[in-house]
């Protein structure tokens, strides 16, 4: 069985590879993004092995059909980058890894906030300077402070797990209330309520029609004045410009990215030595007060072991004809 992988990285063919082994799966790697002008690399391949920043819009799917690609597996949670419309017309299955680690992510917000709290990234230039002044590195407890929780799927959960072991004040704001959450102090309010209290916001929802720009300037200026806005979700969740203002403001007092909207022309790649051209990018990075990391809350070794043990069984289901896992369209 012929898999055209995109947007590989060693480590994730040394995951793929492992996960693989003894089977009859082989691997064709690209580094490249998929796209409506790379899908001709499927030609030949019976599925292709997608990530976050390749793009499954329909004129991707109708060459990748075309060329007798059969299936389509995701080696990530989130699936707004796939035209489902058109898979489904297509007959084309999309099959996603749901769960790999939510602790890594949670644990990765956690760690911005600590990060920009505490403010470790000024502290660790500083004493690499030999200056180890605390002016401008004053925090404050986590302890007794509201946090308010945006999505309580899988990692949204872990989120208030870890903050309730702070002490924190969890507000939660989710369709579907968890009562065992609940019933450890989690508490579940309307959206409005919860940016109106939290002191931390954090968003761990997925990107579609209804989030898009949910975190938007009216919503922003609900917040507390001086608010930490974490993101560790898909960019989109957030206006970036809106965001700016309201830094420039000092309405928002922290940020911190783990993923930004136009991230697929700059993330899981080294462009150090490149002018980059996006504007609004570079302004974030000019505040004292935001951080930004590429993409890599999800990039621990378990959940690189887990997407890739998903993946070969997603794959293995399909050439078997067993009913396929985690089927997001087709």
């Amino acid at each position: 069985m012929l898999v055209a992988a995109f947007s590989t990285k060693p480590y994730d063919r040394d995951a793929l590879l492992a996960a693989s082994r003894g089977t009859d799966i082989e691997w064709r790697w690209h580094e490249t993004h998929l796209g409506a002008n790379t899908a001709l690399l499927a030609a030949g391949a019976m599925a292709v092995n997608c990530f976050v920043n390749d793009s499954l819009n329909a004129a991707t799917l109708e060459q990748l059909s075309h060329l007798g690609v059969k299936l389509v597996t995701l080696r990530c949670a989130g699936f707004n980058q796939v035209d489902c419309a058109a898979a489904a017309r297509l007959s084309i299955p999309v099959v996603r890894v749901p769960e790999y680690s939510p602790h890594a992510v949670a644990e990765h917000a956690v760690a911005l906030v600590l990060t920009l709290n505490r403010k470790l990234h000024k502290a660790l230039n500083r004493v690499r300077e030999g200056n180890f002044a605390l002016d401008g590195l004053l925090g404050f407890d986590l302890f007794g402070r509201t946090v308010g929780v945006i999505g309580m799927g899988r990692i949204g959960r872990c989120v208030a797990e870890i903050f309730l072991g702070f002490g924190c004040r969890i507000l939660a704001h989710d369709p579907h209330p968890d009562a065992t959450l609940a019933a450890r102090g989690v508490i579940y309010v309307p959206l409005e309520q919860l940016l109106a209290e939290s002191h931390i916001v954090t968003l761990h929802c997925p990107l579609v029609p209804a989030t898009y720009h949910m975190i938007n300037a009216e919503r922003i200026a609900s917040m507390q004045h001086g608010v930490m806005l974490i993101n560790t979700s898909r960019g989109g969740l957030i206006d970036t410009a809106a965001v700016i203002q309201s830094l420039k403001s000092g309405q928002i007092g922290h940020l911190g990215l783990d993923v930004y909207e136009e991230e697929a022309d700059l993330f899981f790649d080294d462009r150090s030595n490149s002018v980059i051209q996006d504007d609004t990018f570079m302004r974030l990075l000019t505040f004292p007060n935001v951080v930004v990391t590429a993409h890599q809350a999800f990039f621990t070794k378990n959940a690189l072991d887990a997407i890739a043990a998903q993946t070969v069984r997603n794959l293995l289901h399909f050439q078997r004809g067993e009913p396929l896992e985690a089927v997001v369209a087709g």
